[in-house]
């Protein structure tokens, strides 16, 4: 069955289309997850501090953050990537390609993201918080030295989760153009009635969320 015909044809395959295809999906997860990061954390903080059991409750603005993070939330990330294809295009220039889905990607992570992320800030011990006060801590030293610092397992447990997620948004993104491994898949792959190709795609996806899981489970018990 895998006689030296087959191990070259995929030889072929992966330096010519495979290969070039899991780069293309790194890079698109690596963008993705460092911008959803950085505007996710933003966000949770401030779903944080306005929450009720947050340092400043105000439940106005936090409905206001709340129905925007369900709401972006709710869309499947290939509508979502039709969706916003005209303010892709107006931002990126065009709406294939690697640049063009890391818009609608971190836009659908960065809610996501910042869900995890309140959920732990949440998680820290209000003593731990109301001890930071009693020694005149100002809201940004309690939230930077004490509840960051207390959430870090479950950011970096929750941010596994994400980036395994999101990793799975990227090959969908390969659907409407985005490149990567989910196009060499459907188009090499399903469409073209190449098994080959379709399940190379799919072990290589497999060891990726392995990789990944692993790394967040060691970096996990290590802190």
């Amino acid at each position: 069955m895998f006689d030296s015909a087959f191990w070259t044809n995929l030889w072929r395959y992966f330096d010519g289309i495979i290969g070039p295809s899991i780069f293309s999906t790194l890079r698109m997860l690596i963008a993705t997850m460092i911008l959803a990061f950085v505007f996710g954390f933003i966000l949770a903080v401030a779903l944080y501090l306005t929450h009720r059991d947050g340092l400043k409750p105000n439940k106005t603005i936090y409905r206001v953050l709340d129905f925007f993070v369900n709401a972006i939330r709710s869309f499947p990330i290939i509508i979502l990537i039709v969706a916003i294809s005209p303010i892709t295009r107006a931002v990126v220039g065009t709406t294939i390609g690697e640049q063009a889905a890391i818009l609608p990607l971190t836009l659908a992570a960065t809610p996501f993201l910042a869900r995890i992320l309140e959920n732990a800030f949440l998680q820290v011990d209000r003593q731990l918080i109301e001890a930071a006060r009693s020694f005149g801590a100002s809201d940004s030293q309690i939230i930077f030295r004490v509840i960051v610092k207390e959430a870090v397992p479950s950011i970096v447990s929750g941010t596994t989760l994400a980036t395994v997620t999101y990793l799975s948004a990227t090959t969908m993104a390969g659907a409407v153009g985005a490149g990567g491994l989910g196009a060499v898949a459907l188009n090499y792959g399903y469409q073209s009635f190449n098994d080959m190709v379709l399940y190379t795609a799919v072990i290589i996806l497999l060891i990726l969320v392995y990789i990944i899981q692993i790394t967040g489970d060691y970096l996990y018990r290590r802190i």
